[in-house]
C-alpha cells in the first residue's frame, strides 16, 4: 500500500471517518462531538466531499481541523455529477478548497468515473499536484478495469493512482473479486465506505428502527435483497453471543481483511458512532473472521475456472 502520511509525517490511521451527515442529520454540536470521538480514538484521516450536504459538511469540517491542520489527512472528491472537464473540475475544487479553508487538500477524490473525460481529469490532477493544492490522487466508485486505465493514465504525467474508495461491507462483497486484489497487486490503499451496508449491519432494522433504508429510496433498494437481512439477522445474534454490539463487528470484519483496507466510519451522533469506533481496538481473530464471512455468500472469483484456484 501506498505510505500516506499527514504533512507532520504521522502514518495514516487503520480507520478513517466519513463526514457525510456533517451539517445534515448531525448539527454542527454533533459533527463538533463526533469529531472529538474520532480523534480520541486515534483516528487522523477524515473525508468528504463537494456534494455533501450542499458544501456544509466541508465548512464544518475545516473549521474543526484547523488548530490541527499538521496531524490530520483531509480528503474530499469533486466530480460526482460524472463531469470531467478540467474547468468544471477546477471551479468546484476552488470552492471545496475554499469552504475547509485550505490551500492544499491532502487527498482529492474522483467522486464517480467521468468516461470519455477521464484523460482530461488526470491529467488535470497531476497538474494539481505538482501545483500543490493536493498531495495524493484518488479514484471513488470506480470499477477494478477503470482503476487500471487510470493507473495508465497518471503514469503517463509522472504519478500515480494512491488511494480509492469502494462500497465494501459484509453484504456488499463485490470488491473482494477484482478491486482488493488490484489493491494489493499495484500498492493502492484502499479506504471502502459503508462497511456497516446503511446501518443495515447494526441490527437497528430488526428491532423496527427508522434510518437510510427506511427513508431513503437508493438505500432501500441497494439493500433489498432477503439474504442481505438475513445477514444482518445472524451478525446480531453472534454479536450477542459475544456481548459485543454488531456494529462493531461488522466494522472489525472489514479491516481484518488481509489486504488491510481502511474502513470509513460515520455516523449522525456521537452515541450512534461508539459502537464503530470500539471496532478500533476490537481484537479480531482468525477464527470469528471466517465465521462472521459464512453469514453471507462469498463471490465467486473473476475467472469461471474456480475449481482450480488456489
Amino acid at each position: 500500500m501506498i505510505d500516506i502520511k499527514t504533512l507532520n509525517g504521522t502514518a495514516a490511521s487503520p480507520f478513517a471517518f466519513g463526514t457525510m451527515q456533517f451539517g445534515g442529520t448531525a448539527d454542527e454540536t454533533a459533527s463538533a462531538e463526533m469529531f472529538d470521538a474520532s480523534r480520541a480514538a486515534g483516528i487522523n484521516h477524515f473525508d468528504t466531499a463537494y456534494l455533501y450536504t450542499e458544501g456544509r459538511s466541508e465548512t464544518i469540517l475545516g473549521a474543526l481541523v484547523k488548530p490541527l491542520r499538521d496531524e490530520l489527512i483531509i480528503a474530499t472528491k469533486v466530480a460526482y455529477d460524472e463531469q470531467g472537464d478540467p474547468t468544471k473540475l477546477q471551479t468546484d475544487f476552488d470552492v471545496s478548497r475554499k469552504r475547509l479553508g485550505m490551500e492544499c487538500v491532502d487527498i482529492l477524490y474522483l467522486h464517480r468515473h467521468v468516461g470519455k473525460d477521464l484523460p482530461r481529469a488526470i491529467e488535470w490532477m497531476a497538474e494539481q499536484q505538482s501545483q500543490g493544492t493536493l498531495r495524493y490522487i484518488g479514484l471513488s466508485n470506480f470499477a477494478a478495469w477503470q482503476v487500471m486505465d487510470a493507473v495508465g493514465l497518471a503514469k503517463s504525467h509522472g504519478t500515480r493512482i494512491d488511494i480509492i474508495q469502494p462500497m465494501y461491507n459484509l453484504v456488499k462483497r463485490q470488491a473482494e473479486v477484482e478491486i482488493l486484489p488490484m489493491c494489493m497487486d499495484q500498492g493502492i490503499t484502499c479506504a471502502p465506505y459503508s462497511p456497516l451496508g446503511g446501518g443495515l449491519l447494526t441490527g437497528k432494522y430488526g428491532q423496527g428502527a427508522s434510518g437510510r433504508i427506511a427513508t431513503d429510496t437508493r438505500y432501500n433498494q441497494r439493500y433489498s435483497l432477503a439474504y442481505m437481512h438475513e445477514t444482518a439477522a445472524a451478525l446480531s445474534a453472534l454479536a450477542h453471543e459475544q456481548n459485543i454490539h454488531p456494529a462493531t463487528l461488522a466494522a472489525a470484519w472489514v479491516a481484518h481483511h488481509s489486504f488491510a483496507p481502511v474502513p470509513l466510519l460515520s455516523a449522525r451522533s456521537v452515541q450512534q458512532l461508539q459502537p464503530s469506533l470500539d471496532a478500533i481496538t476490537f481484537e479480531m481473530d482468525d477464527a470469528l473472521y471466517q465465521k462472521i464471512a459464512a453469514l453471507s455468500p462469498t463471490p465467486p472469483p473473476a475467472t469461471d475456472r474456480w475449481e482450480e484456484r488456489v
